[in-house]
Formats: structure tokens, sequence, C-alpha cells
């Protein structure tokens, strides 16, 4: 990537950079990290997994009501142990999604007979609630939600005809109904709302009223589906009637914010981080997709894309925010950040981004007591990759040591890009570290709609998503190209040059929608890519839930010096044709070191239990170690880009005993020297706990396999069927069959017989696609998870969740550790409709599917070698 300086000019002529500046003398309240929360972000017990969902730090989640049919799954009380043990606080639950429709197609004839059922439904949530024991205190109850276009609006659904913001009355008779009515049951269950689409003028009488009668909100919400400017507003305004109406200060929560075009973008939602965590109050990220994937988070069930990193990043902040200056304060789409100090840690963080180009980064008030005269400096690149693209962990741009001179250091920065944000971590210097080099070369970044398109069936498609269509969906350069699809001769060509002979990795942005005609039939689509003319392979390309839902495509090629002519066709005369309709977005290149190895520092990882960083280690290899009491642990969210073998090491310094743990599975003691470990293709919880009464660890690093660990795979259509399984024919599956008709009862079953060379702990690797989907009421599409009973030799089954593909021709794997004996074992899978929360109902529209997903392929793996 290329830099370039943006901004005003001088009088000579020149470009000037524009000044983000942090002081770290002026403190700003302790961090609260409330921005990461989300709006429907959670399906079920693993979808997202634990580990993503965990590594997210996510405080808040708003969701349906129990067994509501709104939407499939996210369904309150099943989220919420599986939330509150990844170290969730609160789960919101909008009582009102236990309707069809939006508006709330809430039954009866009448106002009141309409009213009357909906408190019926409150009641049986609470009292269901209640037999989750403390659990239920991480409930907050949400009896309406946007009542002023809903239940309490002039619509057809309305209660009685008229806005609440003009005759009160009717809804502030409902919600001291629906108030008391939760207070009696539960006298500790806490109550939110008006949760009104904006902060009207009218929530000060609703504020009013509650305060005279005794049913004054325990949480008080609304949405801000405006900018981030207005958060910063809107929050002061709220504040200001507490003031006059002697309330509070209460707790608020914006539950739903953001909007298609910022959501994915770490560009764009550090600057509504940035105005959340400075109002210090809660927010969820807005649902306007799919649920279960943490609002354009998550990617499959355990896999992160660029914004998940950038929540990653937040919620590792710890200490105090520090007053931050941008140059436009409070102005949407422009450079802003959010900083913290840790005095404890001596370390100070700053995420930010924003806007493209070249900007200086001062960082003022650097306290010598804390930091020394000499600071070490880490500096970060969290990309874009699509809402349905997988990435890995950030990018490290520099690594360097700068002399404090008068409280400040100035960092300048070029080739910014503006749907990137960034991580500069600052730490005391001078302890003899040898700075680590950037961990990604040379990039280029090449868009489509500047190729050159040959053949028939050309669209220049756009423009997308921008600040005055925030409906739409972030793109690169605004625009994407179509053309290759079934029955075209369309040849896309991009011109590149490279700096140097080596092997790059190219990267293709694209997207086919599943419910597109053309391939609705096939599932993803194929085309085929040559450089140069030569070396022709097929691409998959990324399937998503709507179009210009940006996922990508990867393979590798040795290039020379120089320029090349990559291309991207609907034909190869040695490979064949595609199928299906795909547009593209961008082409990037990244010039490839084979040798590296990630490398995750402790003094930068999540600590527990009184583990503290130590600066003063010289020969570490960043800017200090941790010091591990008995108990203390260092936690890494390390990324692996498929299932399998990685060669692990936990570097250490002197003596002293740990114990390993990855994804919450015990693999031992953390020995010296490298281990071959079984990764989970993402995101992976490693820890490090100490056993003994000194442990100091220097870092983590993970490489690639060296094939130590043995692996199988047994295809499923050689496995026993019983019942209404079948094999069936599917293109994309391994040797084009697969095995479908699992479940619907555990008559229609599938069993393997797997062999282990040793007793104890193993991946089950299962290769499957799931392309069910429910109608749907309005904008969300509906996918479903399904779900697969797992029994390991006749022992009581575990029951896994699976995601969807967007297509049953699409596979993808999942990973459930399971425990087996040495020499055969036998695995069955099997499903059914899982009832609802009493046990005896069902879901009335389809909802829960009784099938187990299609399943390809199971690949058995130790976690680790044996001892």
């Amino acid at each position: 990537m290329f830099g370039w300086r943006t901004g005003s000019r001088t009088k000579e002529g020149a470009v000037t950079a524009e000044t983000l500046t942090v002081d770290l003398g002026t403190e700003t309240g302790p961090f609260h990290g409330g921005a990461s929360g989300t709006l429907y972000g959670l399906y079920g017990d693993g979808v997202p997994s634990r580990a993503v969902v965990e590594g997210m730090y996510i405080r808040t989640v708003t969701t349906k009501a129990q067994d509501g049919v709104q939407h499939p799954g996210a369904d309150a009380l099943e989220i919420l142990p599986s939330f509150v043990a990844s170290g969730g606080k609160d789960v919101y639950v909008y009582t009102t999604d236990f309707h069809r429709g939006f508006p709330y197609e809430w039954p009866g004839a009448t106002g009141e007979e309409r009213l009357a059922g909906h408190l019926e439904i409150v009641r049986r949530q609470v009292r269901q609630a209640r037999t989750l024991g403390a659990l239920a205190s991480h409930l907050v109850w949400v009896p309406f939600n946007e009542p002023e276009g809903n239940m309490f609006g002039t619509g057809e659904w309305s209660h009685d005809g008229v806005s609440w913001r003009t005759q009160p009355g009717p809804f502030f008779s409902a919600w001291t109904r629906a108030y008391r009515l939760i207070k009696e049951i539960d006298p500790g269950a806490r109550v939110a709302g008006p949760n009104t689409s904006i902060l009207y003028p009218e929530v000060r009488g609703f504020l009013e009223f509650a305060r005279d009668h005794d049913v004054l909100p325990d949480v008080v919400t609304w949405h801000e589906l405006s900018s981030p400017d207005e958060v910063r507003t809107k929050v002061a305004e709220y504040r200001a009637m507490e003031r006059e109406l002697g309330i509070g200060p209460l707790p608020v929560n914006l539950n739903e914010y953001a909007h298609n075009y910022h959501l994915s973008v770490p560009g764009q939602m550090i600057q509504w981080i940035a105005a959340v965590e400075e109002s210090k109050v809660d927010a969820d990220m807005a649902y306007w997709n799919i649920a279960g994937n943490l609002n354009d988070s998550a990617v499959e069930a355990n896999k992160a894309n660029g914004q998940w990193w950038l929540f990653n990043a937040y919620g590792q902040m710890s200490g105090t925010t520090v007053r931050v200056a941008a140059p436009h304060p409070n102005v949407q789409y422009t450079l802003q950040g959010v900083a913290t100090l840790d005095r404890d840690k001596r370390q100070a963080r700053v995420l930010f981004g924003g806007a493209g180009g070249a900007a200086d980064l001062v960082v003022e008030g650097v306290d010598a007591e804390v930091f020394g005269t000499r600071v070490h400096l880490r500096l970060q690149e969290i990309p874009w990759t699509g809402q349905v693209g997988a990435s890995a962990q950030p990018l490290r741009l520099r690594d360097l040591e700068l002399p404090v001179t008068a409280g400040r250091v100035t960092l300048a920065l070029t080739g910014l890009d503006e749907m990137s944000a960034y991580q500069l971590i600052i730490s005391p210097g001078g302890n003899g570290a040898v700075p680590l080099a950037p961990s990604t070369g040379w990039r280029g970044t090449y868009e489509a709609e500047d190729a050159l398109y040959t053949g028939g069936g050309y669209s220049r498609n756009g423009p997308e998503g921008s600040p005055s269509a925030v409906d739409r969906f972030a793109t690169s350069g605004g625009y994407h190209v179509g053309g290759l699809r079934t029955g075209s001769d369309g040849v896309l060509a991009f011109d590149v040059e490279v700096p140097q002979d080596g092997t790059y990795d190219i990267r293709v942005f694209a997207n086919s929608c599943n419910r597109a005609d053309l391939v609705r039939e096939s599932g993803p689509t194929n085309v085929f890519l040559r450089v140069d003319g030569e070396d022709p392979r097929e691409l998959l390309l990324p399937l998503g839930y709507k179009w210009a839902v940006w996922g990508h495509a990867d393979t590798r090629a040795e290039l020379t010096r120089g320029p090349h002519r990559i291309t991207l066709a609907a034909q190869d005369p040695d490979l064949g044709e595609t199928e299906g309709d795909a547009v593209i977005d961008r082409l990037d290149l990244a010039l490839r070191d084979e040798r590296q190895v990630d490398v995750y520092e402790a003094e930068f990882a999540a600590l527990g239990s009184g583990a503290r960083v130590d600066c003063a280690y010289r020969g570490a290899s960043g800017p200090g170690a941790v010091v591990l009491p008995r108990g203390g642990t260092v936690t890494f969210w390390a990324h692996a880009a498929d299932d399998g073998e990685a060669t692990v090491t936990v570097d250490l310094l002197g003596p002293g005993e740990g114990l390993l743990t990855v994804n919450g599975e015990e693999i031992g003691p953390a020995v010296r020297g490298p281990v071959p470990l079984f990764l989970a293709g993402g995101v992976n919880k490693v820890t490090v706990t100490g056993t003994s009464e000194r442990l100091v660890v220097d870092r983590l690093t993970v490489g690639p396999s060296r094939g130590l660990l043995p692996t199988t795979a047994y295809p499923a259509q050689e496995g026993t069927l019983t019942g209404a399984a079948k094999v069936t024919a599917y293109s994309r599956a391994t040797g084009g069959k697969a095995v479908d008709g699992v479940g619907a009862g555990p008559a229609n079953a599938l069993t393997l017989t797997v062999t282990a060379a040793h007793a104890g702990r193993h991946a089950l690797t299962i290769r499957y696609s799931n392309g069910e989907q429910a109608p749907a009421t309005h904008y969300n599409p509906d996918p479903i998870c399904r779900h697969a009973d797992i029994c390991v030799n006749g022992a009581a089954p575990h029951r896994a969740l699976f995601p969807t593909t967007f297509h049953f021709n699409d596979f993808r794997h999942l990973t459930v550790p399971v425990t087996l004996d040495e020499g055969t074992n036998t695995i069955t899978l099997t499903a059914d409709e899982l009832p609802d929360f009493d046990g005896d109902t069902r879901n009335p529209h389809g909802q829960r599917s009784p099938y187990a997903p299609v399943i390809d392929r199971i690949t058995v793996t130790p976690l680790a070698a044996r001892p």
C-alpha cells in the first residue's frame, strides 16, 4: 500500500497531515467497554462459538423472548447460560418479539384484548426465567419495543390507533401494568424502557410519569440509528432530562446502533465505539441481516472478520479512558479514536481510524514514572475483510522505540485506509527488545470497476453504501462488477505490478446471493483464475445472504518482479465453465513470507488472577513479559486459518510451571519448546495458568503443521445409514456425494466407525452443508441453524449447532471435541425437532429444524500429541 498526504495546504503548496492528539494526562473515567453489545447476535450455544463470543468481550445481548416466532433462534433463555459462561453481563429480552411480524401482529379484536394477551406472555416469560435460578439475574426485561410506531402508534396493529407521543395515557397505563407484573413475579428483576426508535422529546414526559408512579425503568433504552455524533449529543440530552427531573443517573443501553454501511467495517465502527465509550453507556449493534453472526462480526461458527478483531482489541483495553482530541471533533466519517491508560500494566492503548491518507498521532502527557524516557510503540492495522470474509489477527505495521520529549511522542502515519482501524500500544522502552519486522510485506489493491472486462454480460453496479445511503453495504470503491455467470464468456483482467520475485497471496473480494436465480440450483459460483494466461485454477466465490455482502476467495501464485495480468473468467479451456452468478468488488495482492510464524506477546494479552506485566526483562521479545503467580492466567486469542494441527510454542523465561488450555480443553503442562496442537479454524482461546509460585511468560507463537498429529478422514457415504438417511449427489461434496436425511427422529441416523491410536480427547471435524431458510416477515433473511446429536460409543449424546452455509451445495467445517477409546469407536449422528421451553409445544413456523445438516465427511485428530 502506498501512502499519501491529505489535509490543508500550506502557502508553499505542501499537504499537511491531520492530527489526532491523545492526552494521557487527562483521564475521563474508568474504561467501560459498553459498545460491544449485539442485537440477535447469538443464535444458540455454539453459534457463534464460545471462543468467538468471549473474545469479542460482549457485555450485553438484546434478543427475542423465549419461543418467540419473530425469527429463528436467539431465544433468550436458551442463549443465557452459554453467554454468561462466556463472560457476558446482561441479556435484554424483547418480549414483543414473541409475536410475528413488524409491526407486531399481537392477536386480539380490541386493544385491551391484545394488551391482556401480551401481558400473559410476559408473565409466562418471567416465570420461566425464575426456574433458572441465579442466571435470571442477568436478564433485563423490555416490555415494549419502538412503541411509538408499533403497539402504541397509529397503524393497523396498534393498541387504539393513536400515538403515545400525542396521547400518552394508554401507553403509560400499559407500561405500568407490565412493570408491576414483572416486579410482582420477580422483585429483583430489572425492567428497561421506553425503547423508542430515537430519543424523542416526549421521553421526558414518560420519565416524569414513571418517577411519579414509582415505575421508573431500571435501565433507560432507546435506539440510536443515526450517527456517532448523535450518540454523544443524545446521551447528553438524556442526562440533562435526568437532572431536571431529579432522577438517576440510570444505566443507559442504546440497544440498536449502526447501519449496514457501517457494520463489518473497522474504520466505520471505531467512530461509533469512540462515541459510545466516551458516553459511558452500553450499546448493541443493530440486527439488519442474519441472527447468530454478531451483527456481521463472526464468520461460520468460529471465524472472525475484521470487525471482530476490532472489538477484540477494544475489549482488551483497561484502566481509564483518556482525552482524545480529533481533528474534527464529533464529526462522522472523519478520523476519530478512543484511548486508555493502565498505570498498573504500564501500558496505553489507542484505537483510531475513519479517514484515509496521512495523520500525525500525537501522544501527550507521557508520564516518566510510568513509561520512562523512552517508549516502545506497536502499531497494528485491522483491515476490512467483508461481512462474510474471515480475517487473521491484526497486521503488525511498525515496531519501534522513540524518545519522549517534554512528555510527548509523535508518530507520523501515511497510507491509512479509511476502511481499516488501527491500534497503537505504548509501553516502556529501553529493555533491549529487538523490534519485530512488519508481519506483512508489500500489498496492493485493485478495484474491479477499474479492471478490463471483455466478453458479454458486463455490468458496473453501484454506488453501494455511502454516507448518504447507509442502508446499503460498504463496498471498496463504492462499485462492483457483474458478468461472470452461467453461459457467459466474460473475462475480468487485473493488470498488476509487483516489486520483487516471490510468493503472493491473491484475494478476490466477491459475492453471490444465495437466493439469486442462477445460484439457487448450483450453490457457490465458480470462476477460473489465470496468471499471465497460465496456471489455471478454479475459485469458488463466497455466498452471502444478499447481494453486495462481501467475502473473499484466496489463492497463491509465484510472481516475478514487474507487471502481470491476473484474469477471472467464466470459461476455461482446461477446467470448464462457470455455474452461478457473481459480482466482484476488488482484488488484493500481498507478498508472503513463508518462514513467518504468528507472534502474540504476553504483555499485550488478557491477564487474570494476579498476573502482572514486568518490563524489566532484558531479552524479552517485546517490551516486557508477564509474571504469573499460582493461579494467575494469561490468555491469547490466536488465529488459525483452518481446522488442524499447528505448531504452538509458549516462550518462558526462567523456571516455573504452568498449565496450557486451548478452547477450554486442558492440554497439559506448558512445556518449553514447540508442541503440535489441534487448533480450530478461526479463533482459539489459548490460556497459560501458573501452577508454581512464579512463572514468567514471554510470548506465544503459532507456526505451520509439522505433520505430527495422526489425522484420518472418514467419508460419510461409507458409514452405516438407517431409516431415511441416504447418500445423495452434491457436486461440491468430497467425491461428489454426501449423506442427508439424518434426523426427524433417532431412527434416521448415520454411524461411522473410527479408529484412535490412543485414548483421550480428539477433534471431530465435520464437513457439512446447511441451506435451510425459514420464510421471513421483513428485511431479515432467516436462515436456520440445524443441530446434530453426536453419540460416541453409546454414551449420552453431545448436541452441536451448525450455522448456515447459505446453500446445501456449499460445505464448511465444524469441530466438536470428543473422547475416544484406543482402537475402534462408533460415532452416531441423529437429530429431532427441539421443543419449546415447556418441553411440549413446537414452533408453528418451521423455525426449529428436525434435521441434521448434510454430512460430507468426518475427520478425526488428537487434540495434542500423546505424552
